[in-house]
């Protein structure tokens, strides 16, 4: 007989291994996370044929993608400064991984040189210098100047910076065309007014070197005056001077002088003040106080000499005929080849050899004067006819002639009557009148407040 045993099962602590995914399923807190992962698994699914799908379409319209290409779809601004603005933000993402290459330039290096160390192609300097004038500045680089480059990957230029000077710079620019651009961009300059004085005990050049002045404005203040003092002859100890001149400042450090404004100068005691002004007509020259032309229709000396070697005489004995003859004229000794200047405007009536003057220049100044220069070595480019400026470069100082040595022979005629030019009244030119009179005297006035209220002048003392 068949015996039936019943056997009770404890499903909780049964060793009996049931399917993994039955097992899951049967679960109650696992059921939520089954659903979640089978969604994940369709929503996979549905992007790797949607992706397959736009791929397609891509190739039904023959349109290639580049990973590397990005086109913004935006309307660019018109205006100048929006797009540099552009470009600026274009270079600085081009450039971001490259770094500058900063030279100061020394004796013996060309531009060829710097461009390998900064490792541009060889094609890069032919490339620049083709570009126009503004680059001629490179052709000529001198020993202390910056040179600053910066390179693409692939080795051609994108930007070049080089300092001309203090105030100005050559930018090189690589454009979104792939070509090269060029300007000069000048630095924003701050101008301060500067003081400047000093008594003279020895001689004028040296009481300008104790009073901070440098020689390009030693020269200036001379010239200022020219027309009134004689700085060869004139200067007498004890004479003093105060200068007001600009000073040019770029992002904070002096890159230079800029012109005297205004200047006093005490000569035997007698004052003479000048005062620098541009008119309407952008004319800038130096007037007194009150508004008159401190130009002369003529200067009194046309030559930068040495000495006078001999003065206006009428009964002079000659040097090389060694008998009485009227020296009609004031012989300034220089080096041969010293520049001569026209002491007025005017126009030339002779030019060539004449006698004992050897090469000589005579000036027609309006109907009453005329100017006589002679024992020029050579002429400057005049002819006869043509008209000449004040101070016009006419010809050079020489020995040409009967002359004892390298000077010039200037002659002062007034109606065809020789006078000596060191002491003819010389006429005066013209001053400021109207509008352009009463506005300069306030301005005037504040520049000659300005360079009282510095007080004591400077002494300039023999150290």
């Amino acid at each position: 007989m068949q015996r039936i045993v019943k056997v009770k099962t404890d499903y909780k602590n049964s060793r009996v291994k049931q399917p993994y995914f039955v097992l899951n399923l049967a679960s109650k807190w696992k059921l939520p996370l089954a659903i979640t992962l089978l969604a994940f698994a369709l929503m996979w699914k549905w992007a790797e044929w949607s992706q397959f799908y736009a791929a397609s379409q891509y190739e039904q319209t023959d349109a290639t993608w580049d990973p590397n290409q990005v086109t913004l779809d935006v309307a660019l601004p018109e205006n100048k400064e929006a797009t540099s603005l552009i470009q600026a933000t274009t270079l600085a993402e081009a450039t971001k991984s490259q770094e500058w290459k900063t030279f100061t330039i020394k004796a013996g290096d060309n531009l060829a040189y710097y461009f390998q160390e900064a490792g541009l192609d060889s094609k890069a300097v032919q490339e620049v210098l083709s570009l126009g004038k503004e680059v001629n500045q490179l052709k000529r680089i001198y020993p202390g100047q910056t040179l600053r480059l910066l390179s693409r990957e692939d080795g051609k230029l994108q930007v070049l910076q080089f300092d001309i000077d203090p105030l100005s710079t050559l930018i090189i620019e690589r454009q979104t065309n792939d070509k090269l651009a060029s300007h000069i961009e000048d630095k924003p300059i701050e101008k301060r007014v500067a003081f400047g004085g000093g008594q003279i005990f020895d001689s004028f050049f040296v009481a300008g070197k104790h009073a901070k002045l440098d020689d390009a404005l030693i020269m200036e203040l001379a010239n200022v005056f020219a027309y009134d003092i004689d700085f060869a002859n004139d200067i007498q100890p004890h004479d003093y001077f105060k200068v007001l001149f600009e000073e040019y400042f770029v992002n904070g450090v002096k890159v230079g002088n800029g012109p005297i404004v205004a200047a006093e100068f005490i000569n035997n005691g007698k004052q003479y003040r000048a005062i620098r002004y541009t008119d309407t007509q952008g004319e800038t020259s130096y007037y007194s106080p009150t508004g008159e032309s401190l130009k002369k229709a003529f200067i009194r000396t046309p030559v930068q000499y040495t000495r006078i070697s001999s003065h206006f005489n009428l009964h002079r004995r000659h040097p090389v005929l060694h008998k009485i003859r009227a020296h009609k004229g004031v012989d300034y000794a220089a080096p041969t080849g010293t520049p001569v200047k026209a002491a007025g405007a005017g126009k030339v009536v002779f030019v060539g050899k004449k006698g004992g003057y050897g090469n000589a220049i005579i000036l027609q100044h309006g109907s009453k004067y005329t100017t006589l220069y002679g024992h020029l070595s050579r002429f400057g480019k005049i002819k006869n006819g043509s008209a000449v400026r004040q101070g016009q470069i006419i010809g050079y100082v020489g020995s040409t002639g009967l002359a004892s040595g390298p000077h010039l022979h200037f002659e002062f005629r007034v109606n065809g009557v020789h006078h000596d030019p060191l002491k003819v009244a010389l006429p005066q030119a013209e001053g400021l009148i109207g509008a352009a009179k009463k506005e300069f005297l306030t301005y005037s006035q504040s520049l000659l407040h300005l360079m009282d209220k510095h007080g004591k002048v400077l002494v300039a003392t023999n150290e």
